[in-house]
């Protein structure tokens, strides 16, 4: 259904210019033919030849550069899709074959305590992985169906982020002086579950991308919007990319040639949301020479 969607439009214009071609052949041959009325009293059909026969041709001109345009975005797009494709092929395939050589080092080998007890972790890790794997792709295929205020809550935003930054280190193993956090106090009128889908995206992503060692900042200021700002000591968003990173399936470079892991719709969730919530989202350069990521939420979400 999505390839019926994808086509139609180009193969329409393919076949308006086709018709549009013919008949401009046809008019160009009048035009010959009433070419040798220039100097009689006919002198004005010539010129109305004349002027349909241009105006059919910038029409198949215009049409042509459109049709390449189009023809540019499908092969973006697909190139998109088969990186989305690799990407998750490969987030399945990499934790399932790790829980199957745990499972069968457990089942084969007598092992001590501490090693099942580091195979254990190694396992839940991989669950972990893929619950949020599945977590992504639910939320992408969802995500425009749903109702912004059907849950909405009072959020303490600062507890919120402290949360969510404790459990992503703890996650990855990583001591909590990675990740500075400078929050003033603020309560917001949101779906809780909205606002942790942007905030854990976003911190997830800046210790994926991140320097080694990692440094990242998360900030929350108010003035006349509610700032947040997440910072990473990584290589940073290409100027030129920095719109772009939020489409769905995104990812930048080549899937074979990357090393992190991820499907190209975190961003996408972030952006989507951030959007529902009357809110901005931007990547720019990070004082800490990485990315930023900033999001400004209107002052009105604050509660009391």
């Amino acid at each position: 259904m999505f390839e019926r969607r994808s086509l139609k439009w180009p193969i329409t214009l393919g076949v308006t210019m086709i018709v549009t071609l013919v008949v401009l052949i046809v008019g160009w041959i009048l035009l010959a033919v009433f070419g040798a009325m220039r100097e009689s009293q006919n002198a004005v059909a010539y010129w109305t030849v004349l002027s349909i026969g241009s105006a059919l041709f910038l029409l198949v001109l215009v049409g042509v550069i459109f049709y390449l345009v189009l023809t540019i975005k499908a092969f973006n797009l697909n190139r998109r899709q088969s990186n989305f494709v690799d990407s998750v092929t490969h987030e399945l395939k990499s934790p399932i074959a790790s829980l199957k050589l745990c499972l069968q080092t457990l089942g084969r080998h007598n092992v001590s305590v501490q090693e099942r007890e580091t195979f254990f972790q190694y396992m839940l890790d991989d669950v972990e992985r893929l619950d949020n794997l599945i977590t992504h792709l639910l939320a992408a295929g969802n995500i425009d169906a749903r109702i912004l205020q059907a849950d909405a809550e009072m959020v303490d935003l600062p507890e919120l982020i402290t949360e969510i930054t404790t459990s992503a280190l703890q996650r990855h193993h990583l001591p909590e002086e990675c990740i500075r956090l400078q929050l003033a106090p603020c309560r917001v009128l949101a779906n809780r579950i909205d606002l942790d889908m942007i905030v854990r995206n976003l911190v997830e992503n800046a210790i994926k991308y991140g320097g080694t060692p990692l440094r990242s900042e998360v900030s929350l200021s108010l003035d006349k919007n509610i700032h947040l700002r997440i910072d990473d000591n990584g290589e940073g968003i290409p100027r030129g990319q920095r719109n772009r990173v939020f489409g769905r399936f995104v990812r930048l470079g080549s899937e074979l040639e990357r090393t992190q892991k991820g499907t190209g719709l975190g961003l996408y969730i972030v952006r989507t949301l951030v959007d529902r919530l009357g809110g901005q989202v931007s990547a720019t350069e990070s004082p800490l020479n990485g990315a930023r990521f900033e999001i400004r939420f209107p002052i009105s979400l604050m509660g009391e």
